[in-house]
């Protein structure tokens, strides 16, 4: 083998280099990296989310842009592993998603009765890549004025710990119990959140992951990127310290703008302060100069050909700081494009500045962030939704509200489904729309995937569409041709043409 001067194989295992000398990171489990830091990660992530602006304009930028305005259920059963076929499969959909909505569109689904789902979702992604967790424990909780008794309760990851009593055991890493694979079989909890003003006792709660049938009682959302891993860590964890210096930065060089703008020039005489006080009867050098510009005569109005009087042996002297600096532009750019490239997302939609950028560009910028966040998405929906949705359709089969047979025999046939959230919008929306019907046109799309993607229900969208149809030739209104409904009977063979 071939051994490079430095006597590795591979230059990124040099010892000697300038570069490389000294740098000799642990390689550590996933949990002992993460574990010991993160508590102070979490603390300076929402540190920053609370007092740096690009902190905590990209935190609303996720919550708009993966959740959005708009949460809905499509339930798609799998109808040919259930027997049956699409037509059942449409019409038993549609009378679960109307129970669902019930639950997700109130706040009967939040143990504390003030979110809805779209709101606990919100919060969850936010804890998730703000807190590196987001931990929400599902709660059987009757109660007579509701239907329901599935709600969810939001815990701080913070109070997801190891009990002190504890910590000496290998199986419980950062307050997640596991089995011999890596499985949680249990969560601990701390009683009060460590950071209150008045925490209380250090008193935690078991919780298993499951109960003995096989109903989940802890959600937890993270995203883990190692084997082993089993807490998550905040998304500004990378460019946390780019954050903080960045902000720091900007307001330092906003202080000297304001403190600039508050002096004008300084008036310099080079005569000493001794013979300066002789000149005048009585009071020291500072009176005099305090007095000096008290004095009517020495207020001229500030017009056309006006002469300012100065002091003897005095002169006037530009203040010329040299800041705000003339390349703190150009600089800051390039810092904003480091952490946007950290945070997943273009530096346009990490600033919501796009007046630099034409369609093309603004394009694949966006592409490239929904990629990012369909990523998201999909891991929100397998993670945190579904789950949910096991939970509640638990429920409605037991109190008998569907009907599901088989269901514990053949779970994933009867839960699969999609979750619709907010649409993307448009950069040029004649543009998408027109390919949009190209691509429907081609087979390459439905109605249903377009809708998808700008958070409309594509048949409750062809239901309002007829009903206007309608209320339109009720009225005697014009209908546009591209709304018209085609002519499908036969054609007059004298109008065809003579075949060729």
């Amino acid at each position: 083998m071939m051994m490079a001067g430095n006597g590795t194989a591979y230059d990124a295992a040099d010892r000697t280099s300038r570069a490389m000398s000294g740098w000799y990171p642990g390689n550590g489990s996933a949990d002992r990296d993460l574990l010991t830091d993160l508590p102070l990660m979490s603390g300076r992530s929402r540190d920053l989310a609370r007092n740096e602006a690009l902190t905590a304009g990209v935190a609303r930028t996720y919550r708009d842009n993966i959740v959005g305005h708009v949460l809905r259920l499509s339930a798609k059963p799998d109808y040919r592993l259930l027997g049956q076929n699409a037509e059942w499969a449409d019409e038993w959909g549609n009378q679960v998603e109307g129970h669902v909505r019930t639950w997700m569109d109130t706040t009967e689904c939040d143990a504390a009765r003030t979110m809805t789902l779209i709101g606990l979702t919100h919060q969850a992604l936010t804890g998730m890549l703000m807190n590196g967790d987001a931990v929400a424990l599902p709660m059987w909780l009757p109660r007579q004025d509701s239907v329901w008794s599935t709600r969810l309760q939001s815990i701080e990851s913070d109070r997801l710990k190891t009990p002190p009593m504890l910590e000496h055991r290998e199986d419980i890493r950062g307050g997640v119990e596991i089995d011999r694979y890596g499985a949680p079989i249990a969560y601990h909890i701390r009683k009060t959140h460590p950071g209150d003003s008045n925490p209380g006792m250090d008193d935690y709660w078991r919780i298993p992951a499951f109960t003995p049938w096989g109903r989940r009682r802890v959600i937890h959302l993270y995203d883990k990127e190692r084997p082993g891993q089993n807490r998550g860590k905040p998304i500004v964890a990378a460019v946390m310290g780019d954050l903080r210096m960045a902000g720091k930065y900007s307001q330092a060089e906003l202080k000297a703008a304001v403190a600039n703008s508050l002096v004008a020039a300084f008036l310099e005489s080079d005569l000493p302060q001794d013979v300066v006080a002789g000149m005048f009867d009585s009071g020291s050098p500072a009176d005099y100069w305090t007095g000096l510009f008290e004095r009517p005569e020495n207020q001229p109005r500030l017009e056309g050909g006006a002469v300012l009087p100065l002091p003897i042996g005095a002169k006037l002297s530009a203040f010329n700081p040299g800041r705000p600096a003339t390349a703190f532009g150009v600089f800051m750019d390039s810092v904003v494009m480091r952490i946007a490239a950290g945070l997943n997302i273009p530096r346009e939609l990490l600033l919501k500045d796009f007046s630099k950028t034409n369609y093309s560009s603004a394009r694949a910028a966006l592409l490239e962030a929904w990629r990012f966040f369909n990523g998201v998405r999909r891991h929100i929906s397998d993670m945190w939704l579904n789950p949910i949705y096991e939970l509640i359709f638990e429920e409605m089969i037991n109190d008998g509200r569907i009907l599901a047979p088989g269901y514990y025999e053949n779970r994933y046939a009867w839960l699969k489904c999609k979750w619709v959230f907010a649409g993307r919008g448009w950069v040029d929306p004649t543009k998408e729309a027109q390919a949009a019907q190209i691509r429907m046109d081609s087979y390459l799309s439905t109605q249903e995937q377009e809708g998808a993607e700008q958070g409309i229900d594509w048949e409750e969208n062809l239901e309002q569409a007829a009903r206007e149809m309608r209320r339109k030739q009720e009225l005697g209104l014009p209908i546009a041709a591209s709304s018209a409904p085609l002519d499908t009977s036969p054609a007059d063979p004298a109008s065809q043409g003579t075949p060729a």
